[in-house]
């Protein structure tokens, strides 16, 4: 049955009177869960991906080194997503490879295939603090960021680089993470990620993560052209160029096993 324009018009204003009453009745922690669930809606229904990255690596007096990696994605149904990296420059890292196995409400698996030592090595989840490979990124950054990995707490709403954004605190559940807290930057529009920061374990700032010139994929998934994340206690910063995304491309779960890490190429 079709509603009469004046009804369906009074539906609109009364739902826009509602819905900041229904955000104000809800805690915080309220609030922060349902803003992280929805940024992860949108997220889903890629399949699977490949892309190639650069690796920019500066120390504090400016030094420079550079990685060439390809990625391999896949997402999981029901469960975290599984990746896989290879890395194809330099000539000391050639052929050292990455397996992630990232799961919802228990610690992701890990392994590293170097090849100077011809062997697998599994990351210890005492040791997923650690940085990845020297860069400012660590081995638990590296996995999908499931809800279930954090409890939440909405903080405020802020305008950041001139987009409104929610400004979302959560708390790992793992009691091995090297984070205390983890700040967000999500903006409103399309509930993307445009900055993290991210607290020690003593609470101190640790390092800050942004989100540059995201761009769209399959009419509704979204990219970030670049990573960006600064360590404020070192002073060194990695970044990260994306280049090359390709979706959909017939992953399947038998691509990303542990024994293809050696043959990885």
């Amino acid at each position: 049955m079709n509603m009469p324009k004046k009804y369906f018009m009074v539906s609109l204003l009364l739902a826009a009177f509602l819905n900041p009453l229904y955000a104000s009745a809800q805690t915080p922690e309220e609030r922060g869960l349902e803003i992280s669930q929805e940024a992860d809606r949108r997220g889903n229904g890629f399949g699977d991906f490949r892309a190639e990255m650069e690796m920019i690596l500066k120390n504090r007096r400016g030094d420079e080194s550079r990685r060439y990696i390809r990625v391999l994605g896949l997402e999981v149904e029901g469960d975290g997503d599984k990746g896989m990296s290879i890395f194809d420059e330099p000539a000391d890292v050639k052929g050292t490879a990455m397996l992630t196995y990232s799961y919802k409400v228990k610690s992701d698996d890990q392994w590293l295939y170097l090849p100077a030592l011809k062997r697998v090595k599994r990351i210890a989840s005492k040791k997923k603090d650690g940085p990845y490979m020297g860069s400012e990124f660590a081995y638990e950054d590296l996995g999908s960021q499931e809800v279930e990995k954090y409890t939440y707490k909405y903080l405020r709403d802020e305008v950041y680089q001139g987009m409104d954004c929610f400004v979302v605190e959560r708390y790992p559940v793992d009691k091995y993470s090297g984070y205390t807290r983890q700040v967000t930057w999500i903006d409103k529009e399309e509930y993307l990620p445009r900055r993290t920061d991210y607290y020690d374990r003593k609470n101190g700032l640790l390092k800050t993560l942004t989100f540059i010139g995201y761009k769209k994929y399959l009419e509704h998934h979204w990219r970030p052209d670049e990573m960006f994340m600064e360590n404020h206690q070192t002073g060194k910063t990695t970044r990260i160029v994306w280049r090359n995304y390709r979706f959909r491309t017939g992953l399947k779960e038998s691509d990303f096993q542990v024994n293809d890490l050696k043959r990885a190429r």
